[in-house]
Formats: C-alpha cells, structure tokens, sequence
C-alpha cells in the first residue's frame, strides 16, 4: 500500500498540481485544516508565487473581510498608505499579525512596482465582514455603494438620499453588539429599520446593474467592480442581521449558510475578472456539504466551494491540505489506519498527492477518519476523497516559523 501511494506523491509544486487538473481553473482553491500556522501560510505563499510567474495567476483571495481587503489591494497596486497600517486594518480574525501574510503583501507590493496597471497583482479578502462575535454595521458598504451612484446617475433614480440611509442605520453599535449572537432579542436585524433597508439597498443594486454600460464608461470597470462588491456585502449583511434576530430552530444553520453564500458570491466575481488562487479553511472550500456541531446542535449547510464548483464545473478546482502533527497543539503522530498515517509513513515532509488515485488504491474500502484531539484543526474526511482534485500533504508543523 505504501509503494502505491508514494507512486501519487510529489513535490509541492505549482507544476504539479496544475498537472493534477484537466486545464488551468479560473479558481484553484488550497485549503487548509487549521487556522494561525505560518508553515501552512508560507507554502500557500510560495505556491502563489509560482503560479503568478508560471501559469499566469494574477489574484489571491483569502478568508478576510472583503471590505477591508480593498485596503490591503490598494497598497499592493498603487503603493497607498503602508505596509504597518496595511496590516493593522486590512485583515479580519487577527491574519494581520501573521508574518507570512506580512511577507505576502510586501512581496505582492514589490512585484507590481513597475508593471501596468492591467498586470498587476491582486488581493480579494472574500469572506463577509463577520467575526464570531457577531457582523458589522452595512454602513460603510451601504453608503460607499449609495456614493458611487450618487456621483453618477441622476438623483430621481435613487431610491434615496444619504440622509435617509443615516437616519434609519442609527448608531453603529446597534448592529454591532455581541450579546446579539447569542440573543436574538438583541438584534436589530428585524426592526422597521432594518427592513426599509433590506428594501432600499435590493433597489440600490437594482439600479447598480440597470446603468452599468454607463458606469463603466463613466467610472471604470474596477470601480464598477468595487460597487458591486458593495452591493453583495450590503446586502448580505442586511440578511445575515435579519437571521441573527430569528428564534426559530433553522437560526445557526442559516447563519452559516448565508456566511458561506456571501463567500461564493465574492469568488464567483473575481472568477469574472482573472485567474485566482484562493486560501481558506478546507470546510469552506470543499465540495461536499460543511457540518458543524455548535451549542449541542448539529448543523449542516453547502459550503463556499460546493457552491462556486456546481456554478463553474471544471474552473474550479479544490486541492485540500492534510497535516501529520502540530505538537504544540497536541496533535501527535497520526494512527496509521488515516490518510494522514499513510501519508505520514512516506519519507518526504511535504508532496503533492493525486486525491482520485489514492482513493483508488483503497477500494472499496476507505481509511478509518482520524480523530482530532484539538478543536482548532479539523482532520481530512476520507469520505471526500474522491471530490478532491489533490492533497497537499505537510508532514510536520512546528511551533515556531522555521
């Protein structure tokens, strides 16, 4: 069984993923089973860089806010602000301390000094603005979206006027507020407010697709872009308030999936404009559907990949990372009936492997699913083998950045 699978393995490789796949996909999505490990970080960077320089890559997008991912895109374009601040307020779940993302935006920064503006590198945060705790305010996707049109349609087409829209957010902190997460009498998602909102930022959007031959001659079709990311993170914020205040049994699980759906949204866009390179949680990425147990609830939903795979067929492509140890985690030495044993028998510290063939050399039989001893990593489901373009295999992650 060993000799079998070692004929799948091969170097980490952009090469050799690529080899993997039928043609070059719009989205090569690398996963990962746990969150926070620069080893994990710095191969997806090297990854990344290969792929810019061999196969034409021009975008990254990471599990971050895709709001504030527009900070982190215009210093890697245009040199705007510094890489100090970059890092403070361009990412979400605290990627910002993150040395190998630190090491990511410099890079990405000194690559496009120099190159035309239409050859550029680009970094796309695509998750929502949502943390555990809770969601942001629509304010600033709202108004940023209200804005643009504004500048360029008459003002008989809007839905509104901007003293409208502040009127009826309030304060920041009624949307913003912890307790909501946990208490739906706390949200303010289902207030009179909140549904007028609903309403006019649906009508923004409308009116956003209705004059778009005009706003991209007018603007430029970045901009045009950037209003509609605006528009899907508006939105998807209003929904994702109005089934924070929800009681009913289907909260959590709707919470999860309008999370995942506002992801696919923003990948199937950049899907429209280049080939990418997309890192996040394998749960995020995978084709099957995501499970979760949260407060003793099982919840069940389709993840981002699942739903970005079923739009775009053989353009999307999703490579999972399975990992032997994190020790300081205690996360030890993988049973050798797992994929993550067999894998970890083999004599190399990081290969590629062919996902089809090595369920293959299993039958009908699949390797026993390894148990995780730490609630921050999730083990690689044998069952999801065969929707698997590849593995990435990391043999061992330490505890310090070599």
């Amino acid at each position: 069984m060993a000799t079998d699978i070692k004929d799948t393995a091969h170097a980490v490789k952009a090469a050799a993923v690529m080899r993997l796949l039928p043609a070059r996909p719009r989205l090569l999505a690398l996963g990962e089973p746990t969150h926070g490990e620069d080893t994990l970080l710095d191969l997806r960077n090297e990854l990344f860089r290969q792929l810019v320089e061999q196969e034409g890559y021009r975008t990254i997008a990471i599990e971050s806010d895709c709001m504030t991912g527009l900070v982190v895109d215009d210093y890697v374009t245009t040199g705007t602000g510094t890489l100090d601040e970059v890092m403070e307020h361009g990412f979400s779940h605290g990627w910002g301390t993150s040395a190998a993302n630190r090491e990511l935006v410099r890079w990405m920064r000194d690559y496009n000094d120099g190159w035309p503006a239409s050859d550029r590198l680009h970094f796309a945060g695509f998750d929502g603005p949502l943390e555990i705790t809770g969601a942001a305010s629509p304010r600033q996707a709202l108004t940023a979206l209200h804005g643009y049109l504004s500048d360029q349609v008459d003002a008989d087409l809007l839905p509104c006027t901007g003293e409208t829209l502040e009127r009826l957010l309030g304060a920041d902190d009624r949307w913003t507020d912890p307790a909501a997460m946990t208490d739906p009498a706390q949200s303010v998602g289902r207030s009179a407010e909140a549904g007028q909102l609903r309403l006019l930022a649906d009508d923004l959007v409308a009116l956003l697709d209705e004059q778009t031959p005009h706003l991209i001659t007018a603007t430029s079709r970045d901009d045009w872009h950037r209003a509609r990311l605006y528009g899907r993170t508006a939105t998807g914020l209003l929904r994702y308030h109005h089934w924070m205040a929800d009681t009913s049994p289907a909260r959590m699980t709707r919470l999860v999936g309008v999370r995942d759906s506002m992801m696919a949204a923003n990948l199937l866009a950049i899907a429209e404009q280049v080939p990418a390179l997309v890192h996040a949680h394998n749960g995020h990425l995978q084709r099957e559907k995501s499970t979760m147990r949260m407060g003793g609830m099982p919840l069940e939903w389709w993840s981002a990949g699942a739903l970005v795979s079923a739009r775009l067929g053989e353009e999307y492509a999703f490579v999972a990372t399975a990992l032997g140890t994190i020790r300081h985690q205690g996360v030890d030495t993988p049973p050798p009936d797992t994929v993550e044993g067999l894998l970890y028998a083999l004599p190399e510290d990081r290969y590629v492997i062919d996902a089809g063939r090595l369920a293959g050399t299993f039958g009908d039989t699949l390797p026993a699913p390894r148990v995780s001893p730490w609630f921050g990593y999730a083990p690689f489901d044998p069952a999801h083998l065969a929707n698997s373009d590849g593995i990435v295999f990391v043999k061992d992650v330490p505890g310090e950045r070599p």
